[in-house]
């Protein structure tokens, strides 16, 4: 992530943005309790969704794959309800069936390809619990957007083609909204 996206990602108008908007519209008819006991969110960047999470969940894991931000968000939540794991959500290094939620918070749009999307899809899939729930949100693909990253990755999915990706990667009941801005889904494996 290029430093004027970190540096948004910090600010208070990000937190209340994720907090009224994002994290309700990418919930939907469910809330956090929804996502049972043992959540997994992939990809929390510096952790504004992680603090909004682990107020709502008894138990969070955070696998992030950037060395630098993932020691600095285990450093800041040590002795809380957060394991922070440096890891590569693509290859994942937990048990099958461990966790009984996982999200994902604009952050889809940083996986280089639709291939390693995909193979992240089938990852969550793996490490859910049966009936276990995936929540995923991320911003439609906007000139704005694109500039935002600037010697980043910008690679946005089309929510049209959630349902069979997902479907794919052996999940049912998916469901997927969208609206000028940002798309969301929920399923179950």
């Amino acid at each position: 992530m290029n430093q004027q996206h970190l540096d948004i990602l910090g600010t208070d108008e990000w937190r209340r943005t994720l907090e009224e908007r994002a994290l309700p519209f990418a919930f939907g008819p469910f809330g956090p309790d929804a996502l049972g006991g043992d959540v997994l969110e992939i990809g929390p960047g510096p952790g504004m969704t992680t603090d909004l999470l682990r107020a709502r969940v008894p138990q969070l894991t955070s696998i992030e794959l950037d060395p630098a931000l993932a020691a600095a968000l285990h450093h800041r939540l040590a002795g809380t309800n957060v394991d922070v794991v440096e890891g590569d959500a693509t290859a994942m290094p937990f048990d099958d069936d461990r966790f009984t939620g996982t999200v994902t918070f604009t952050m889809l749009h940083h996986v280089p390809t639709a291939e390693l999307q995909d193979a992240m899809f089938r990852e969550v899939a793996r490490v859910l619990r049966p009936g276990g729930l995936f929540v995923a949100s991320d911003g439609m693909a906007r000139d704005e957007l694109a500039a935002l990253h600037d010697d980043d990755i910008y690679n946005p999915v089309d929510p049209a083609t959630l349902p069979a990706r997902l479907a794919a990667a052996g999940f049912r009941d998916v469901d997927v909204e969208s609206n000028h801005l940002a798309w969301a889904c929920r399923a179950r494996v």
